[in-house]
């Protein structure tokens, strides 16, 4: 009884450790759930602060049933440990329950977790979940190993996402390219890189997608590009696509040579529609696109871009366009455009299209206003304006298809133009101002059944003298011009046609007198509000004398453009112009935010041919807080009366005639004998709001008591609906000889109608129709659809187009957008209504 007495009390002086209290014996502070960092340490604490270095005789363990937490310095980085249960032998935590490791911006939580704090390696088993870093990565595992200090370490059955933060049940996108992916083994190699083994790789919320890449295996760098092998490109989990390998760009900016996503489509005419291109990333600021299009009723098609931007102020462009087509309407198209600036003002610009035949863009081009474009220009400019003297060098081809038949169409050549030109100086220290124009070209003009030489002279000078004056409002502007026009070849004209060009030098002299009056305007403010606005109208009229002498050869010379056009006149112009202001009174910002589909309206500018996908956008004034003032309403009448109804001579009857004085008034020719008065013009301008405009052009002919011309536009915005409307009207010119009686009257409607804007959530869809009321025939109609997801989009069009006997065509044409990746179809991006 004795022996085993003491037995029991040697035993428990030696294992006293044991039975001593938890904060003497336990190496882990407690500290408070809500402080990140350690307590302040007194001199005491100071001793056991370093004890975790120093390796433990026993392990030592710490069970609560709220989770602790230990803070301390590793390498310069603070790490926090938490977990309901925790154990330390040495550098190695076994850490269980609730378990939480946060090292610099990552939050590493499982429910047991082995770390060791030397090497910086974690084993986590159950709900494992790493959080935070840079790239705001996300990824869930049933388990995996991790080293917080190398960011590398491999997870099982693993779902995650890169660029996504969720706060509160709401998802914050914290990058232009957020990504998903799921696997049965992520591997993260580096920081910004990991191989995912049988898995996906998607843009959309997980756990259900809209689609995904499922790979055999994955590789992604993040803000580089992800690298997919033996992958099937899947919707709703069906399988679409087959590939064995493909890329796409993790990054904004992010491009990589390859082969693009095929594309196909269906065309009554051109029949069942495959195509692919490739893609090379030349460099940085340069890339290029080549590819193909089988055509199964017709042939093939060949596509083709490069483009390069030196610089922030200079491009390249250059795009090729051709078909081999089996029923012989087939060609090419090449667009060259580029710009660029150097030393100092210099300026350089090219705009070069060659177009093999009209017939060949009747046929084949994607869009309606392109197809019905008859005009081919070619332009390349070098210029420098320096202390206000402007120099120019130009080189032009003009070319208009009169019809589809081969050969007919008209061709001018500037070849080259050297200009010099300046604005209005004073002269020495008189009240006067002088300017001048120059020029010397080379030209050439073909058409069926007339040429010019290959190349004829001409040289014009045209110095200009001024005299501003202004007295009590009123404004008055007396001006003499002298001009005298060279030129190394004449015209003989010949009845019923042309005429004939002769080798012979030819001067054109000019002495042309103008006199601008502009009475004080007249203006009023109402002061009385209506719907919160104040309104100011004001009264603007205007006369102006001209007279021309000289041109006593109008009819032999060339015409080539404007400068040739010039005839002797004696005429006044009087017009008014109204205009409406409004000012709100309210101090609060206008609600002028973009809304609807901006880019669909009628009048827009047409296709541009620009790099880097530029497309029509239209600028609204921002919104300004405090009284905003708009002028809302423009209307100009003006009309001419012609004192010398022949303009000396150069009115040739029952033919149309067009002058340098008619085509500065009005676009539209209605000479067709002597006149004494011009038409009435009118030029409506109304726009409301930001999100209304109209416009109506209106010309009336007195002596023929008929309407000249008339055009009205009208678009309208309200929410996310969008209203457009048109109509051209153009009379054909009475009492023509010639062949000149085959014009027709033109009177074409055009309507739109659009709800929704491109990255509307859900549904959108917009409809043109362009409607000939004078031949009483649909032109083309064009309905797009599209309906958006969280990660995707697909939008449908048809669009059909009656162009006479050369195309009657209906087109299905579809495009499949899929976020941060691309698109693929035949339904390309500039060629959409929207």
């Amino acid at each position: 009884m004795i022996s085993r007495t003491r037995f029991l009390i040697t035993a428990a002086f030696v294992c006293h450790l044991l039975l001593a209290p938890r904060l003497v014996t336990s190496q882990l502070r407690s500290v408070p759930n809500s402080t990140l960092m350690p307590p302040a340490a007194s001199p005491s604490q100071g001793s056991s602060a370093a004890a975790p270095s120093l390796p433990d005789p026993l392990p030592q363990a710490t069970n609560t049933s709220e989770p602790l937490a230990v803070s301390e310095i590793q390498r310069g980085v603070d790490v926090r440990i938490q977990a309901t249960q925790q154990e330390k032998d040495g550098p190695v935590y076994k850490l269980r329950g609730h378990v939480e490791i946060r090292y610099g911006t990552f939050n590493l939580y499982a429910d047991e977790i082995t770390y060791n704090a030397d090497s910086g390696e974690a084993t986590a088993e159950g709900h494992m979940v790493l959080d935070g870093g840079p790239n705001d990565e996300h990824i869930e595992a049933s388990h995996g190993t991790y080293n917080i200090r190398a960011e590398s370490g491999k997870f099982y059955d693993v779902i995650g996402t890169i660029g996504v933060q969720v706060k509160g049940g709401t998802t914050v996108l914290t990058s232009s390219t957020p990504f998903a992916f799921t696997g049965k083994i992520v591997e993260k190699t580096g920081p910004d890189h990991f191989i995912v083994q049988d898995g996906s790789v998607t843009t959309c919320e997980l756990p259900r997608p809209k689609w995904t890449f499922n790979a055999h295996k994955a590789v992604v760098d993040v803000g580089g590009n992800a690298q997919v092998y033996r992958s099937s490109f899947r919707i709703r989990d069906v399988p679409v696509f087959y590939f064995p390998f493909a890329a796409f760009p993790t990054e904004r900016l992010g491009r990589k040579s390859g082969f693009l996503i095929p594309s196909f489509g269906r065309s009554s005419t051109k029949g069942t529609i495959l195509g692919d291109a490739a893609y090379w990333a030349i460099n940085r600021s340069m890339d290029a696109t080549a590819g193909a299009e089988y055509y199964s009723q017709r042939g093939w098609a060949q596509r083709g871009q490069f483009r390069a931007r030196p610089s922030d102020d200079s491009y390249v462009n250059l795009t090729y366009f051709g078909v081999i087509d089996r029923k012989h309407q087939g060609g090419e198209d090449v667009t060259l455009s580029g710009e660029g600036r150097f030393l100092h003002n210099f300026r350089a610009v090219a705009n070069i299209d060659y177009l093999s035949s009209f017939v060949f863009r009747l046929a084949f081009s994607e869009t309606f206003t392109q197809a019905i474009n008859s005009e081919v220009k070619s332009q390349t400019f070098l210029s420098k304006t320096s202390h206000g003297f402007s120099y120019n060098g130009l080189v032009e081809r003009y070319q208009n298809f009169e019809s589809s038949q081969n050969g007919d169409v008209i061709t001018i050549l500037h070849a080259p133009s050297l200009a010099l030109s300046t604005a209005d100086r004073r002269l020495a220290h008189t009240p006067f101002y002088w300017s001048f124009d120059s020029a010397i070209e080379g030209l050439a003009r073909s058409e069926p059944g007339f040429h010019t030489g290959n190349l004829l002279g001409r040289l014009d000078l045209t110095p200009t003298l001024s005299l501003p004056l202004s007295l009590r409002g009123w404004y008055m502007r007396p001006e003499l011009t002298l001009r005298n026009t060279v030129y190394t070849q004449q015209l003989l004209p010949v009845a019923g046609g042309i005429g004939i060009v002769r080798n012979q030098a030819i001067d054109r002299r000019a002495l042309e007198g103008t006199v601008e009056i502009r009475p004080p305007s007249l203006s009023r403010i109402f002061d009385r509000p209506i719907l919160g606005r104040k309104f100011k109208h004001v009264i603007e009229p205007r006369i102006t004398y001209r007279y021309a002498t000289g041109v006593d050869n109008f009819s032999n010379i060339l015409r080539f453009d404007a400068r040739d056009i010039l005839s002797d006149t004696n005429e006044v112009e009087y017009g008014v112009i109204n205009r409406l202001y409004s000012k709100r009174t309210s101090e609060q910002p206008e609600d002028c935010a973009p809304t609807g589909m901006s880019s669909l309206r009628i009048g827009a500018p047409g296709e541009q041919v620009q790099p880097w996908e530029r497309t029509y956008t239209p600028t609204a004034p921002g919104c300004l807080s405090g009284p905003q003032v708009r002028e809302i309403v423009t209307w100009e009448v003006a009309q001419k009366y012609f004192a010398d109804p022949d303009f000396g001579g150069a009115i040739v009857n029952g033919r149309r005639n067009v002058l340098t004085t008619t085509s500065d008034f009005t676009g539209i020719a209605f000479l067709t004998g002597p006149q004494h008065l011009s038409p009435l013009i009118s030029r409506v301008r109304v726009q409301s709001s930001t999100q209304a405009d109209a416009e109506w052009d209106f010309d009336y002919d007195f002596k023929k008591r008929r309407t000249n011309a008339s055009t009205v536009l009208i678009n309208y915005r309200l929410g996310n609906f969008t209203f457009g409307g048109g109509d051209a009207f153009v009379q054909s010119l009475p009492g023509l000889t010639g062949a000149s009686t085959v014009q027709q009257d033109f009177n074409q409607f055009r309507i739109l109608f659009g709800y929704g804007h491109p990255n509307k959530r859900g549904f959108s869809g917009a409809s043109s129709f362009g409607f000939d009321a004078n031949l009483d025939f649909l032109q083309y109609a064009t309905v797009q659809t599209t309906y958006n997801w969280d990660c995707c989009g697909a939008t449908l069009e048809y669009r059909r187009f009656a162009l006479g006997s050369v195309r009657n065509e209906n087109q299905f044409r579809f495009s499949f957008s899929l976020t941060n990746i691309g698109s693929f179809g035949n339904l390309r991006k500039q060629e959409r209504l929207y």
